[in-house]
């Protein structure tokens, strides 16, 4: 099975996640559904078949969790001796030469990817362009609304 990879963050991210479904959220369903229980006859029970709905979406995402940590490469980019290439896990200030709006953006897995952190998948345009340059290229990337030209500012490791 091939491996993703994902930032050291983004892991311990998914693990608090995981370990507060499986130690505050499940044992939280499973009152609800005793109390549920209590009230009497299951097949009209709105409560029950609601805890019972929740049970599952919860437990749907404990197993899906688990299959991405079980197959994710942890990278440490602090770790990585890219000297001043772009790289997995980099954070890349970029010049649109149209516009001239600076923009930053760090290169993280499919998982933890979210425009509104800049945090861009590696799989996105962008960051395909971008993996491999160094500061002061020029790129161009290929979006969906047409050619962008950056050039690369800094890269950064953290």
């Amino acid at each position: 099975m091939q491996k993703h990879p994902m930032t050291k963050e983004g892991a311990d991210r998914l693990q608090a996640e995981l370990n507060r479904l499986k130690k505050e959220e499940r044992p939280r369903i499973t009152q609800a559904i005793a109390d549920a229980r209590e009230h009497g006859d299951l097949k009209e029970n709105a409560e029950y078949h609601a805890a019972r709905e929740q049970q599952g979406m919860n437990e749907a995402r404990i197993k899906y969790i688990e299959g991405v940590l079980g197959n994710v490469q942890i990278i440490d980019v602090t770790q990585l001796q890219a000297h001043g290439k772009i790289v997995f896990g980099a954070t890349v200030k970029l010049l649109n030469i149209d516009t001239d709006a600076e923009v930053c953006y760090r290169i993280v897995g499919n998982e933890e990817a979210d425009v509104k952190e800049n945090k861009i998948s590696i799989n996105s345009p962008i960051a395909r362009a971008l993996i491999g340059k160094v500061e002061g290229d020029e790129v161009v990337v290929q979006a969906p609304s047409g050619d962008i030209d950056y050039e690369i500012l800094e890269v950064l490791y953290v």
